[in-house]
């Protein structure tokens, strides 16, 4: 069985405790109803706990939780939140006893990782503060591999965090050993040198003579740029292929599976071999790392690297220190931007602009900020004129004008019949 969760705590041997997706409407009444029923500060007088007794626990943030006390001792009990599973010292004033809800089985599924052994049989304190770090809180997909031999035990899960398997994550970082192997392929690129054989996929074309909505990303010229297919609002007719219909969900997978590198990223090797169109993790300016191409070396003395950001078109010149090998799984997503050709338009002759683009020294800089103008941050829309030599569009405003022609009245490019 496969589900979605939300890991509600690890705790600090090793068990992670999730709450399915499913449960959460249920969860959210029941703790209504419990605020509802408990305003008051908690128990003041004199009481004579009994381990495993169930209470409600007023948590640091005021609200009531269902609790059960697991440890007596002094003026502080151990009880463990029975719906999050995390266990806490909580001063007897702040808890109630109660029958009211014992009926009512918890929340929370307390897991073990499947076919996987810690090393020193037990899970060391960094492993646990890296399940910790990596995962509470977060929503994960859970696949059910083995039930437990009681129904106080825990399940035997594989869990995967933005496309990735934890086991595979947890034994590359040598804190556990996979009895099953079938997720290490995973992390395959993490180590050593980078196979040749793997680079990332292009997205599916939509159908020439289609209109349908891109958003330009980066201009390397007003007549060359790389666009964005936009999935919500994608009007094109889709292929027969499969993943074409897919194109929304994959990118917010792709942004999911980004958001886990991200916080993860420092437990990934810096790049210290360089192949041109090799794949990588690249830290960008806002400190966020994103997928990218090694282009060439541009500087010797220290070592910078032009790189180029896949999903945005966008160039960069980086130090290695910003250069990571990215994890295998995050190349099954299509790149996000594709380069194109504008067609009808082409630079004018007489374009007085002394002052050009360094790179492509037969337009002027002017024509390219107007171009910028014309296309940042809005939704446009294309169809395909040509596949090859070059992929070819024609693209256009939301008034079905052609974006160039801002730049013909401005005498800064010429029509190209």
């Amino acid at each position: 069985r496969i589900f979605q969760a939300v890991v509600s705590c690890v705790g600090r041997d090793g068990t992670i405790y999730i709450i399915p997706k499913s449960f959460e409407i249920e969860l959210n009444k029941l703790m209504t109803e419990i605020q509802s029923n408990f305003k008051c500060l908690g128990l003041l007088e004199p009481y004579c706990w009994k381990k495993g007794e169930a209470c409600v626990v007023r948590g640091s943030d005021t609200m009531w939780y269902r609790g059960k006390v697991v440890e007596l001792g002094g003026s502080t009990l151990q009880v463990q939140y029975i719906d999050h599973g995390c266990i806490e010292r909580i001063p007897q004033c702040h808890l109630y006893p109660t029958t009211l809800y014992t009926g009512i089985p918890p929340f929370c599924i307390p897991c073990q990782l499947y076919k996987t052994v810690p090393i020193g049989n037990i899970w060391q304190q960094d492993a646990v503060d890296c399940l910790q770090e990596l995962l509470t809180n977060e929503e994960v997909e859970i696949h059910v591999q083995e039930l437990p031999g009681n129904p106080w035990g825990k399940l035997s899960i594989s869990l995967y965090f933005g496309g990735m398997s934890l086991t595979s994550f947890m034994a590359y970082q040598k804190y556990c050993v996979a009895e099953d192997c079938q997720d290490v392929p995973e992390v395959e690129l993490f180590e050593g040198d980078f196979p040749v054989s793997h680079s990332y996929i292009l997205p599916p074309l939509p159908i020439p003579g289609d209109t349908f909505p891109v958003r330009v990303t980066h201009l390397v010229s007003p007549k060359e740029v790389y666009i964005c297919f936009d999935p919500s609002k994608n009007i094109m007719k889709q292929s027969t292929t499969e993943g074409d219909a897919s194109c929304g969900s994959e990118l917010e997978s792709l942004d999911e599976a980004l958001k886990w590198c991200n916080k993860s990223v420092e437990r990934l090797p810096l790049l210290t071999y360089f192949q041109t169109e090799m794949p990588c993790l690249v830290e960008y300016q806002d400190g966020l790392w994103y997928r990218a191409k090694l282009l060439s070396i541009e500087e010797y003395d220290p070592i910078k690297i032009l790189v180029q950001f896949v999903d945005y078109g966008s160039f960069s010149i980086v130090p290695t220190s910003r250069l990571r090998h990215i994890p295998y799984h995050l190349l099954k997503y299509p790149v996000q931007a594709v380069r194109a050709l504008l067609a009808g338009f082409k630079p004018a002759l007489c374009d007085k602009n002394v002052k050009r683009i360094p790179y492509s020294p037969e337009w002027s800089v002017e024509a390219l900020w107007t171009m910028m103008e014309c296309v940042e941050g809005k939704q446009l829309s294309a169809s395909i004129l040509a596949l090859s030599p070059e992929f070819t569009i024609s693209l256009y405003e939301d008034d079905q004008n052609l974006v160039h022609m801002k730049l013909i009245e401005m005498g800064l490019a010429d029509l190209d019949e």
